[in-house]
């Protein structure tokens, strides 16, 4: 696989307000032109979902009842916590049509219209429906209508003049997230794929790794959806359990009949109560490594679902 490198950053940002003696000679006289500057700062966020044991979303946590650690050393410079209740959703639904997966394309399709019809609320959730081969294709823009999202779905499959035997898994999903969360990232929303692929990626320039920071920054998390059998052996199968467990998401195997609302109801729990954590890791190095996170609680009963790590890529 051709590596293509591409810019990418953890680090979040601080804005400063510069006075006004920094104006340009251009303003003129009396006026204020406040600008800002952005400065990148060795800063990690970390969203994560809470529950109790009955499963209901665990609300009301504080730093106290946390801990932290980053390659296995204790984080202490927790510098924000915020809890996030019934948020709204934005959601992407990506069909993987390429050979290997065209025949699952009507089943994966019935699983969105039960999420659409059942659980994406009209006028506050939104969602768009692509497919990709080694390219991405809108099939549905944005919207909140569940109608329109199952049109969407019952237009995926084969592109007249086109057939593509392979699979850009990677690519895919950095471009996806990169384009469709790029409006206003900092706004307090439920963001998820749901995938569905074999995770077979045979055509992309980025990296995994590059794919995964890209969905880290965007707040991203990656379901995956697989069915049939002999797949828990497969390079596929690994690589959607990278995907979903770096991202923050989960990884559903065969669902059928009841089991398929009962996980669409688990991801829906997860995207709309969450909480967001910042903190600032003791020893930073941006040295592109992956460093695995471990977060827990000490309620009693609690189970947090959040990502496994991130990668520490240097700043552009």
């Amino acid at each position: 696989m051709r590596r293509c490198l591409i810019p990418v950053c953890l680090v979040s940002g601080i804005l400063i307000p510069l006075a006004a003696a920094a104006q340009t000679s251009q303003s003129p006289p009396g006026a204020s032109s406040p600008y800002t500057l952005r400065i990148p700062v060795d800063e990690i966020s970390l969203t994560f979902h809470a529950s109790d044991a009955r499963g209901k979303p665990l609300a009301h946590l504080t730093r106290s009842d946390l801990a932290l650690s980053d390659n296995g050393k204790p984080q202490n410079r927790i510098v924000m916590l915020h809890s996030f209740e019934d948020l709204p959703i934005r959601a992407g639904f990506l069909f993987d049509t390429s050979a290997s997966m065209l025949a699952e394309v009507a089943f994966n399709g019935s699983i969105i219209n039960a999420y659409a019809s059942q659980l994406l609320r009209k006028g506050y959730d939104r969602a768009f429906v692509e497919q990709f081969d080694t390219d991405t294709f809108i099939r549905q823009d944005w919207t909140d209508s569940d109608t329109a999202i199952a049109a969407g779905a019952a237009a995926v499959g084969n592109r007249p003049g086109r057939y593509d035997p392979l699979t850009a898994i990677f690519d895919s999903l950095y471009t996806t997230c990169r384009a469709q969360w790029k409006a206003d990232p900092d706004s307090p929303t439920g963001n998820f794929i749901l995938l569905f692929s074999d995770g077979e990626d045979d055509a992309s320039h980025a990296w995994l790794s590059e794919a995964v920071d890209m969905c880290q920054r965007t707040r991203t998390a990656i379901y995956a959806i697989v069915n049939g059998r002999g797949h828990q052996f497969s390079d596929g199968y690994r690589t959607l359990q990278d995907l979903t467990q770096q991202t923050g998401g989960r990884l559903f195997v065969n669902p059928h009949g009841d089991q398929i609302l009962q996980d669409l109801r688990i991801m829906e729990a997860e995207q709309r109560n969450q909480y967001r954590l910042v903190y600032k890791p003791s020893d930073f190095k941006a040295d592109s490594s992956f460093h695995r996170i471990r977060l827990r609680c000490s309620v009693q009963g609690a189970h947090l679902t959040t990502r496994s790590g991130y990668y520490a890529f240097p700043r552009p």
